[in-house]
């Protein structure tokens, strides 16, 4: 997975160059909280910088107590879908990235709106309501990665972006152009940013991910909920501390940063959850 905080070896999912270059191999055991905190699991590689001014639906989960003050604490990325909807990865919410098996046992545990420079103060510091973490997540395969955020407040309008359900599956099939965003590492060595960057990455064909993944200690690609996109010849990936961020064609958001190894790595494309297969799921818990 791509968590805040990158072991040798470890799922990615930060943005290098802009966006990551490439993914962790697998969920990246966190450390201890250092004093400068690293995003959770992948950071954009191969991007750009990306404003929230034109991309108010990007968030950010943050604890400061769990992983410092610099960067606000955030750790994972996050979309808002609905007023009081936000979705992201299911493993951000586990306990090898929160420290603690309950998200109540994190008091300070906010969802960030409105802050491109995580080193400011703009935006909107959001509590949580409450949480809904997929029962059915396969920390083995990686399948299900999804949890929907209920806010305490409503967000403005205009800061939410549509999910895709599966009628919209044609609209980013294979060779598809795609943004994704994050704050992650943008190097694939810990180098995380404190703005907001995106990278352009294309979609790949089912047949190229499970040839990519087809069974490991990282993960296994499973088609029915996950999708893969990356860069031919690497180079432009979400890696540590983009989990959970969005992965966007058009007007919707198709996937959410997930898993992989390394970081924009040629031979290994990063793995979204696709969000078509888990729409349903969101409408249901969603207020």
């Amino acid at each position: 997975m791509r968590f805040p905080f990158r072991a040798v070896t470890g799922r990615r999912r930060a943005v290098i160059g802009g966006l990551a270059a490439a993914l962790l191999p697998s969920l990246a055991v966190p450390l201890a909280a250092p004093a400068t905190p690293a995003a959770a699991s992948g950071v954009v590689i191969g991007g750009n910088p990306a404003s929230t001014d034109s991309t108010p639906w990007v968030m950010a989960l943050a604890s400061r107590k769990r992983f410092g003050s610099g960067r606000s604490g955030q750790f994972c990325g996050a979309v808002a879908v609905g007023p009081r909807t936000v979705i992201t990865a299911a493993h951000c919410f586990g306990r090898e990235a929160l420290g603690v098996s309950d998200w109540h046992q994190l008091p300070d545990l906010r969802v960030i709106a409105g802050r491109t420079d995580l080193s400011g103060g703009r935006g909107q510091e959001l509590g949580l309501s409450q949480v809904w973490v997929n029962p059915d997540f396969d920390s083995t395969t990686n399948s299900g990665d999804i949890a929907v955020i209920t806010l305490a407040t409503a967000l403005p309008k205009g800061a939410t972006i549509p999910i895709a359900d599966s009628s919209d599956e044609q609209d980013y099939r294979a060779g598809t152009q795609a943004q994704v965003y994050g704050w992650g590492d943008t190097t694939g060595r810990g180098t995380y940013s404190n703005t907001l960057r995106s990278a352009t990455v294309t979609v790949f064909a089912d047949t190229v991910c499970a040839q990519a993944y087809p069974g490991s200690f990282d993960g296994t690609y499973v088609r029915a909920s996950m999708m893969c996109a990356g860069a031919k010849g690497g180079g432009r990936d979400a890696c540590q501390g983009d989990s959970g961020g969005p992965l966007v064609v058009g007007d919707r958001v198709v996937g959410l940063v997930s898993w992989g190894s390394g970081c924009a790595e040629a031979a290994y494309p990063g793995v979204y959850t696709r969000v078509s297969a888990m729409a349903s799921l969101v409408a249901a818990h969603s207020s």
